[in-house]
């Protein structure tokens, strides 16, 4: 299958009777639907796919080589540069044809799932904005497994939606989430431990990918307390919002666990070494204005003004030009 990769990179009698708007939603669409694969394409088919879309967005390669032992980017920089001149509006069609041949007959089988069906969440899209909130008060909004998948699969259905501009997380009451419901965990499976483990793990990753491949801007609002993985992940969204008493806790290690939420990555780089390892290793709460002083908060709103200020932000940016704010993104977050 992936042999045929190479046709897709020469057909210009298609390119020069698709309008951009055409392709530009055709692009959109295709990385929504990459995210929907089931199997791992491959390290071949991933770095083309990589190098296809940074041709689709910055043009031909313009970032400097780098060093012989930094082999990740020296993969992804070739294949990259490999791509030579060719325009963005071909690196789309070839990556749209790219990710059509991957997915195959996939597409027709796919399982949709209905987010105002799942328990626990509710879901708004009005005026450009998606909103998800955590609807568990009575559970200070613990997350189960159905509600990962929720999230992950609202997030990916609207990604390339165009009556979405911008998307917030939120949580119902007085919590924003006490992270992991415990249900999650005590339920017994055929395969034991390792098999619940197994599946914890391929259902976080599903709804992280979810949140850092979304192309719009992803939003928190962090209406109070938070613990676990409702914290870490705050470092995938793009502006994060709190109340003035909020806190976040991340008691992975009493647990038993690992960091989750690509926070073992994340958090060094936005509080540095020291703070992050006080916060995941020796599990300090930390308030609010602490969150804002480390770069994980954006801004910190008092409890009666906190809802009335975001909202006005969201509008604001609901209001903005779409391409701009998904192109700006992009750049903001280029490795």
């Amino acid at each position: 299958m992936l042999s045929q990769v190479s046709r897709f990179l020469v057909a210009p009698s298609r390119f020069s009777v698709r309008c951009f708007s055409d392709v530009a939603a055709r692009f959109e669409a295709a990385q929504t639907r990459l995210n929907t694969l089931t199997e791992d394409p491959g390290n071949e088919a991933k770095l083309r796919i990589y190098g296809l879309f940074k041709q689709a967005n910055s043009g031909p390669c313009n970032i400097p080589k780098p060093g012989g032992f930094n082999f990740v980017a020296k993969a992804k920089y070739d294949a990259w540069k490999s791509l030579g001149e060719m325009t963005q509006e071909e690196a789309k069609e070839a990556y749209i044809s790219l990710v059509d041949e991957l997915a195959g007959s996939e597409a027709g089988a796919e399982e949709t799932v209905s987010l105002e069906e799942v328990p626990g969440l509710a879901v708004t899209s009005e005026e450009g904005v998606l909103t998800i909130k955590l609807n568990r008060p009575e559970k200070f909004n613990a997350i189960t497994w159905e509600m990962y998948r929720g999230i992950g699969a609202t997030l990916n259905a609207h990604a390339a939606d165009p009556a979405v501009k911008v998307a917030v997380i939120t949580g119902a009451g007085k919590w924003y989430s006490a992270g992991n419901d415990l249900s999650n965990f005590t339920q017994p499976t055929p395969g034991g431990p390792k098999e619940m483990a197994l599946k914890g793990r391929d259902v976080l990753n599903e709804f992280c990918a979810a949140m850092i491949n979304f192309p719009k801007p992803l939003i928190a609002a962090v209406n109070g307390p938070a613990i676990g993985i409702p914290v870490t992940t705050l470092g995938l969204c793009d502006l994060v919002y709190c109340t003035d008493n909020a806190t976040f806790k991340t008691p992975f290690v009493s647990l038993g666990q690992s960091p989750e939420g690509c926070s073992s990555y994340v958090f060094p780089r936005t509080f540095g070494f020291a703070k992050a390892n006080e916060m995941l290793l020796t599990e300090r709460q930390i308030t609010a204005q602490e969150a804002s002083d480390g770069g994980l908060v954006t801004r910190v709103f008092t409890e009666d003004t906190f809802q009335a200020e975001v909202d006005k932000v969201v509008k604001h940016m609901a209001a903005l030009p779409p391409q701009s704010m998904a192109i700006s993104k992009d750049l903001i977050r280029h490795e």
